[in-house]
This record gives C-alpha cells, sequence and structure tokens, in this order.
C-alpha cells in the first residue's frame, strides 16, 4: 500500500490514515508530524516551520522535501506508506514521482477527500491533539474515551493554535490556491480516487477500503 491522502485541512485524512496503518502495518507519514517533532525540539527547520505555520502559511518544499525523502528510506516505509499532508503543489507531486521513481515505490492510489468548507471549519475548530504522540482526536466524530486524554498514551491532549477559524480560513485559502490543482495532476495520472469528505468515520472509511481495493484489482487485471 502506497498512497497520498489529498483534501483540505479537516478533511480527516490524518484520522483515516491512523485507522488504517493498524490493518496493513505501513507507517503513516505525516509531514505536519514531522515538522512539529522539528518545531519541539527547536531545529533551524523546525523554528522556520513554526513562523509559517502560526501564519497559517505552507511551509517552503525545500524543507518538506528534505524531511520525506528521509523518512522514506527509513525500513518501516519499504512495504508501503501512507503520506498525509504532502504533497501539497503540483510541483511537490513531481518531485514526489521523480523521489519514488528513484526508489522503485510508485503511489498505488491518491485518495482525494472532497470536503465542504463548512465541514473543515466545523471539524478544525473542535480538533484536539495528543501532546506526546501526536494521536488526533475531534469532538464532533472522533473523541477520546476519557475527555482531554489520548486513548494510546495517556497523555494530554491539546489544540494547535492554527485550530482557530480566523487561521482555518487562511489555510483553506491557500488551499484552494496551491494544493487543489493537485487534483488534475494525479486524475490526469490515473491513479486518482474521490471520496466524500463530509461523511463520519465509519462510512468514509469503507469508501477508502473500496477504493483501494477497486484500484489494486484494476492493478491486478
Amino acid at each position: 500500500m502506497r498512497l497520498v491522502f489529498l483534501g483540505p485541512p479537516g478533511a480527516g485524512k490524518g484520522t483515516h490514515a491512523q485507522i488504517l496503518v493498524e490493518d496493513y502495518e505501513v507507517p503513516q507519514i505525516s509531514t505536519g508530524d514531522m515538522l512539529r517533532e522539528a518545531i519541539r525540539r527547536g531545529t533551524p527547520t523546525g523554528k522556520k516551520a513554526q513562523e509559517c505555520m502560526d501564519k497559517g502559511m505552507l511551509v517552503p518544499d525545500d524543507v518538506v522535501i528534505a524531511l520525506v525523502k528521509e523518512r522514506l528510506g527509513h525500513d518501516d516505509a519499504h512495504k508501503g506508506f501512507i503520506l498525509d499532508g504532502f504533497p501539497r503543489t503540483p510541483d511537490q507531486g513531481a518531485s514526489l514521482d521523480a523521489m519514488l521513481a528513484e526508489l522503485g515505490m510508485p503511489l498505488d492510489m491518491v485518495c482525494y477527500f472532497k470536503t465542504s468548507q463548512a465541514t473543515v471549519v466545523r471539524r478544525l475548530s473542535g480538533r484536539w491533539i495528543c501532546s506526546q504522540c501526536g494521536k488526533n482526536y475531534n469532538v464532533v466524530n472522533f473523541r477520546p474515551k476519557t475527555a482531554g486524554i489520548c486513548d494510546t498514551c495517556g497523555a494530554k491532549l491539546i489544540q494547535r493554535p492554527d485550530d482557530q477559524e480566523e487561521t482555518i480560513k487562511k489555510r483553506l485559502a491557500i488551499y484552494e490556491e496551491q494544493t487543489a490543482p493537485l487534483i488534475g495532476y494525479y486524475r490526469n495520472k490515473g491513479i486518482l480516487a474521490e471520496v466524500s469528505g463530509d461523511l463520519e468515520v465509519k462510512p468514509l472509511d469503507a469508501a477508502i477500503r473500496m477504493a483501494f481495493s477497486a484500484r489494486t484489482a484494476g492493478k491486478a487485471n
């Protein structure tokens, strides 16, 4: 399984990547998580990323590409991966294609979460993440068993600064301008599958699995 999850912030990409990695035993490679770890450690990359993220802006390509390339070299990514949050632009998509071709790891499918703005704002304003392991939760459709506490590691849940409403709107505007063109890019390559990001967790999970099964069955034939 080598997938890219494409869609606006709040579409459910991170949540569904977490669900699938347990069943398919491949890593979720989240550029957001990698960048936040760099920020936590106070690295030069992290400081550069922090300034952009606080303003609701995209992190520069060279920073993200360097992180992704390093992560794909880890042993656990050799049999597959789910990329969440990368690529964000057609240029990054082309860079990713070249990188994967060099590694002999072409994408199986790009899953596009088509999601309304109302859903995005509602979900992001209710999103919380684990301060320790980074797991995503949402008061709307993916609540922890104990309020404010991570189910996995027991650490405290926090809300990210970039999940405030005004920053959300800026992020959506940037997405429409820079990331949405990836839909056509991957559709032209013949590997795009579209699902509704407005669906709740269980029906959306079923739709993703059905799309992946159809894709792999088509390749087998």
